[in-house]
């Protein structure tokens, strides 16, 4: 007897609908499964075997062949156990078949027939609801993941029994209710705060910059100055994710296995920070079988690189192209992905091997050598698509002994305001920060009067600016107008936005 049943597979950050379709007939004992499966998918024959038998239903002994199709794509993973057991059990009339086909099923099974939860559920029922099915089944801990997603009726269940007795309708479940808020802001709290620093006011009144326009930063300064220290406190300051931001942030999560106890949305911004010993493939993505990579983990969020010279060259040059293009395509032989990468890129370093050279307290023991060989594993490319590089100086003992600066909520609101400003200004464009701004929306929306461009011609020839470097300049300058609330640029701005891209003059005296 021939039975179907509907299940889902993951590709890329997407979802696409797979029939379990099972046939049983006589012949010698055989269990086949055909359709691209993995070794997770084919090792599903023996947890399948002893779910059923342990559960107390009947296994055939006959020759099952299972097709997962489309068969021309690659399934991957453990959740199709319990598709494939139901699909046993209805081919062998010990469930309806007619009422699988208003579901999709997914769950991992154990040998005594209990469910265990699954990675990628959330796009999963993202795409069941398109395909405009009744409801999905799901492991009991996938069930507020799947949840979030209104319009379609989530089913929880525990274990092979559960689900044979809810489609037999000797078990009622009721369909798990919606916990998450869809308004348009998701309010949270994070540890830290920006009221916690002490001095260092020319750092945070950069990096509030760098929030209000989604610019990526990098700190030069001697050991315990504050760099990291401040850094994880980024997030802090960042707008609220939208619910759309969240939906996506999650989908991310769940697809990587990350999403903490298969809950539902992730409410705060990522805070990335790999070790410098990661590879290319955990920076960037990738792998046999592709799987997100740090940059796209720190998607509407921060990626933070400290101690930037110990990463490896070859992976910071990886970072060029997500930087300009807010994704990475990875390719191989059989298949094409493009993951998000919308990051603000943190850097934080010292000025040479010892961290002391420039400090007014410290004598730094490098010689110019080691200082040269040091900085120069940061390429040019690679720190010109930097839009802010500040010297950090080091704390004075009279900074420790001040009052609490501004906390983190005031610097947030102003950011907010700034956002704001941008997201009405360049609605009609598709984007929603200052950093987004092609060559020809900043000359739109970058001007400056006669004054502030006899300074920038004076800047770019004094600092040896690239192109790429002047309209970041520019970029920066409009965000700082928006903090002030004006609608041009000012000569204020302007002098502003070119004292954050003082860390050249470090390679300039090496050279």
């Amino acid at each position: 007897m021939l039975s179907k049943v509907k299940s889902c597979s993951i590709y890329g950050l997407e979802s696409f609908l797979v029939d379990v379709e099972v046939d049983i007939s006589n012949g010698l004992p055989a269990f086949d499964i055909v359709g691209l499966p993995d070794a997770a998918v084919k090792e599903s024959r023996e947890r399948v075997r002893a779910a059923i038998k342990n559960q107390n239903f009947n296994f055939p002994i006959k020759r099952i062949t299972l097709n997962l199709a489309p068969a021309d794509i690659k399934k991957e993973g453990p959740h199709f156990d319990l598709p494939i057991a139901l699909g046993i059990l209805a081919a062998t009339e010990q469930m309806p078949v007619e009422i699988l086909n208003e579901y999709a099923i997914i769950g991992e099974l154990s040998l005594d027939g209990r469910t265990r939860p699954v990675n990628g559920v959330l796009p999963m029922a993202i795409e069941i609801k398109e395909r405009e099915l009744k409801g999905i089944i799901v492991p009991l801990e996938n069930v507020e993941e799947a949840a979030v997603i209104k319009g379609i009726k989530v089913v929880g269940v525990s274990s092979l029994s559960e689900v044979v007795a809810y489609f037999n309708g000797e078990l009622k479940i009721s369909s798990h209710e919606i916990r998450n808020s869809h308004k348009k802001q998701i309010k949270t709290t994070y540890d830290g705060d920006f009221s916690e620093v002490k001095g260092q006011e020319n750092l945070k009144r950069c990096l509030e910059i760098a929030a209000a326009g989604h610019h990526n930063a990098a700190m030069m300064g001697s050991p315990g100055s504050g760099k990291t220290m401040i850094a994880r406190r980024i997030p802090t300051i960042l707008p609220s994710m939208t619910f759309e931001e969240s939906l996506e942030l999650t989908k991310i999560y769940s697809i990587s296995g990350l999403l903490s106890n298969h809950s539902g949305l992730i409410r705060k911004r990522p805070f990335r920070s790999p070790h410098h010993t990661i590879s290319a493939v955990g920076m960037v993505g990738g792998g046999r079988i592709p799987k997100p990579g740090e940059i796209t983990l720190a998607h509407h969020g921060v990626l933070f690189l400290d101690e930037l010279p110990e990463f490896p060259r070859d992976v910071l040059e990886l970072l060029r192209q997500p930087l300009e293009d807010e994704e990475i395509t990875i390719a191989r032989a059989n298949a094409t992905i493009t993951y998000p990468s919308k990051f603000m890129m943190i850097g934080a370093m010292n000025p040479c091997p010892c961290g002391y050279y420039g400090n007014p307290f410290r004598e730094c023991s490098c010689s110019p050598n080691q200082i040269h060989r040091y900085l120069s594993k940061i390429s040019g490319p690679l720190m010109d698509r930097i839009d802010l590089q500040l010297e950090v100086a080091p704390v004075k003992f009279s900074d420790l002994e001040e009052p609490s600066a501004t906390d983190s909520s005031t610097i947030k609101k102003r950011v907010e305001d700034a956002r704001l400003m941008q997201l009405t200004r360049y609605r009609q464009h598709n984007i929603y920060c200052n950093s987004q701004l092609t060559p020809n929306l900043v000359h739109k929306y970058c001007g400056l009067d006669k004054t502030g461009k006899l300074l920038m011609k004076q800047a770019f020839y004094s600092m040896k600016l690239s192109a790429r470097a002047h309209n970041k300049i520019l970029k920066v300058a409009r965000t700082i107008a928006d903090l002030d609330g004006k609608q041009s640029i000012k000569d204020i701005h302007l002098a502003e936005a070119l004292q954050y891209r003082n860390i050249d003059k470090y390679y300039q005296v090496i050279r």
